[in-house]
């Protein structure tokens, strides 16, 4: 990572809460508050101005709620990794803010400290989630195939936050091989995409 301060965007639609958040966070070495929002919909139309590098996002709010915030998002600012932090454990919710494109689910009893590293391991791209949510996840999860030693070490890497370009460097492999590893990999665990390889890849032991 660089000196840069990682740039955070809070949204949720209770006033104390976001306003809590943003302060608590300020104060917190390598983090800039960026700005925040009091619903899906403002966050959708003035979070890509705020020039966001992670966004801290409640799930359920009036209008327009957290996932449908989320992919909204992710389409205007590809870059931006999301959280979701909300008070609500629940399998459906972890799973629609996921698809989405959420890098991470918390729950907001996290102190001051772990919820900015939390912070800046999503900006690095390392998924996120509070240990009772990915237990339930996982439970939902299908068990182990076996995998070759080498989409193990994709895998790992994949966890890791690596990107393609990374993962292809590391282990000297073209970028194309790369990928048919990881569709390999995520169709053999019956999974969907690279946050949840990453979160199987913790549940079971192989980070």
């Amino acid at each position: 990572m660089t000196g840069r301060s990682v740039r955070v965007y809070v949204v949720d639609d209770q006033d104390l809460v976001r306003e809590g958040i943003a302060a608590l966070l300020g104060i917190q070495p390598g983090i800039e508050v960026a700005g925040s929002a009091r619903d899906g919909a403002q966050a959708a139309e003035e979070g890509p101005a705020c020039r966001p590098d992670v966004v801290l996002m409640d799930i359920r709010m009036p209008g327009l709620d957290g996932v449908s915030a989320t992919a909204l998002l992710r389409r205007r600012l590809p870059e931006c990794k999301i959280v979701m932090l909300t008070t609500f454990n629940d399998d459906e919710y972890v799973s629609r803010a996921l698809k989405a494109g959420a890098v991470g689910y918390l729950l907001k009893n996290l102190p001051a400290a772990e919820l900015a590293r939390a912070v800046r391991l999503a900006h690095a791209g390392i998924a996120q989630c509070d240990q009772t949510v990915l237990a339930g996840l996982a439970a939902g999860l299908p068990a182990p195939d076996a995998l070759t030693h080498r989409e193990t070490e994709v895998l790992r890497l994949i966890s890791a936050g690596a990107t393609n370009k990374e993962i292809a460097s590391r282990l000297h492999l073209s970028e194309g091989t790369v990928k048919n590893h990881i569709s390999r990999v995520l169709s053999r665990l019956g999974l969907r995409d690279r946050t949840q390889a990453a979160l199987y890849a913790r549940d079971n032991g192989l980070i």
